[in-house]
């Protein structure tokens, strides 16, 4: 059930009718001393002016008439002042006052939910679940060495900022407008052709601040964060991997462009959680692990010291959303089983309440690029043992979105945010299932 928007100030929590009703009140007791003012004599003559002359029949149906008047008018007035008040203000809100309250009543009273992983699987996800609560923390991987990050890393040696960027803009109050500028990239310039200007501005303001995770707050304000991103560690490290045919490789983006299957995966030296992070999860009241890219951004932040232990404690309900489509070669031939066989590595998943699957199939057409690529639809083989004791949800979650020029398939944001609402108790409990879109 949605509730209409006009209708949505009434409903419990958004602390709107008490000032309603006091306002009411407030021109009654007005009423009421101008009657006294008046004195009885004048009072008198005050109704046989305003309403003697009407046939004693009709009196208590202008009466009444009068008085749902009077509140309307109360009404209305509060409202179209405070929207005035609104547009002042906050431009972006437009004046309208059932949304402001909801996002600052109802939103900042929901869940507390983290989400654990990177890349553009990771972004995705928050774009759909900033509608259901203001408290989201994003536990982001930072080890890419691709791109203008990996530039950034071997330059300046810094921390990458792109999978922050792209989650610091999934959870802007107005992604559209500050994705113009901040997803731009440079076309030339000596050191500047190919860069985001998002990543500058991360690195700059950790470098204008002394901290990486001072610029994404930084960042967070400017850019109106529902939310919070947080890196998953502080130290700069490198992923190291072992392949199947015994060669070891070093570094984000070459582990994820060879070819050969992986046999295990390591940090290149200890890493220790960020204290923030390791707080984020003890007081969730929902985790959720993926979608993204196996090896090279869920099971990094794994590989962080504290970040599996702290997952394994947390009381929260914990739930895996499945990959929609395999790898070439980082898991080439991987079923949805098999994801679950990695993580289980790491993470106690009987503690899990349930492993989200898409069931909808991929357009031929794309799927046919995706094949040409050495990709294929993650095979849903969840079934008995090998489901690790988790609940199989399964639901058609699938989304086609134009990236770098080609149609590409994700989890669609809002249903998959409104899946999690129905299966987790928390976010059910929470009155944003009845606000959301």
């Amino acid at each position: 059930m949605k509730v209409p928007t006009f209708l949505k100030i009434l409903l419990p929590g958004m602390g709107v009718k008490r000032w309603f009703f006091l306002s009411a009140l407030g021109v009654a007791i007005l009423a009421l001393g101008v009657f006294c003012l008046l004195g009885e004599s004048g009072a008198r003559e005050l109704y046989r002016i305003l309403v003697g002359y009407l046939p004693l029949l009709w009196r208590p149906a202008v009466a009444a008439g009068l008085i749902a008047g009077g509140f309307l008018a109360v009404a209305l007035g509060t409202g179209m002042m405070t929207r005035a008040v609104l547009r002042a203000v906050s431009p972006k809100s437009e004046g309208s006052v059932a949304q402001a309250l909801y996002e600052a009543r109802i939103l900042k009273n929901a869940p507390n939910v983290v989400a654990v992983g990177g890349g553009t699987g990771l972004s995705n996800l928050l774009r759909g679940i900033k509608h259901y609560t203001a408290n989201i923390t994003a536990i982001v991987t930072v080890m890419d060495t691709g791109g203008s990050s990996g530039r950034l890393r071997e330059e300046l040696d810094v921390l990458p900022p792109g999978d922050v960027r792209n989650c610091l803009l999934a959870l802007a109050e107005d992604e559209e407008r500050m994705a113009r500028f901040m997803q731009y990239r440079f076309a030339k310039g000596e050191g500047l052709a190919g860069h985001a200007l998002g990543n500058l501005i991360l690195v700059g303001l950790a470098e204008a601040l002394g901290g990486f995770d001072r610029a994404i707050e930084e960042a967070s304000f400017f850019l109106s964060v529902r939310g919070q991103v947080l890196p998953s560690t502080l130290d700069k490290v490198q992923l190291v991997a072992e392949l199947a045919d015994g060669r070891t490789v070093e570094g984000e983006a070459a582990i994820s462009s060879d070819p050969a299957p992986i046999r295990k995966i390591w940090l290149s030296q200890k890493a220790q959680a960020y204290e923030r992070a390791l707080k984020a999860i003890e007081e969730a009241d929902v985790i959720l692990i993926g979608p993204g890219s196996l090896y090279t951004s869920i099971v990094p932040n794994l590989l962080v010291e504290g970040i599996s232990e702290a997952i394994n404690r947390a009381r929260a309900e914990k739930f895996v959303i499945m990959n929609l489509m395999t790898e070439p070669g980082e898991t080439t031939g991987y079923t949805a089983s098999d994801h679950l066989r990695v993580l289980a590595q790491y993470l106690d998943l009987r503690k899990f309440t349930g492993v989200i699957v898409n069931s909808e199939s991929p357009p031929e057409e794309i799927l046919a690029r995706y094949r040409a690529e050495g990709s294929e639809p993650v095979r849903d083989d969840l079934r008995g043992a090998k489901t690790f004791g988790l609940r199989v949800i399964r639901a058609p979650l699938l989304s086609v979105v134009e990236m770098e020029g080609k149609p590409t398939l994700k989890h669609d944001p809002l249903n998959l945010a409104k899946l999690l609402s129905r299966e987790s108790k928390a976010l059910r409990r929470s009155w944003t299932r009845w606000f959301s879109p």
